[in-house]
């Protein structure tokens, strides 16, 4: 059994499906459908570890580019 038969049988999401499902809503395109699925077999704690772990990588990410950003039109 894979582990994509095994994480239906068990109703499970597999951590891609939940990085991909909490990735896409927010940049809002999550699909009716795939909302649906997530609410009926996903779990809450994946769903917040895996949130607030993207939150905190993309303020990161923004801290870096403007630290480069400032640190680059900066006159010497």
């Amino acid at each position: 059994m894979s582990g994509e038969e095994n994480s239906q049988s068990t109703g499970r999401q597999p951590l891609g499906s939940v990085i991909h499902s909490v990735l896409a809503s927010m940049f809002g395109v999550q699909s009716s459908g795939k909302h649906a699925e997530d609410f009926s077999k996903g779990s809450v704690f994946s769903y917040v570890a895996v949130g607030l772990a993207a939150t905190v990588l993309f303020i990161l990410t923004i801290w870096g580019v403007v630290k480069l950003v400032v640190s680059v039109t900066q006159p010497s």
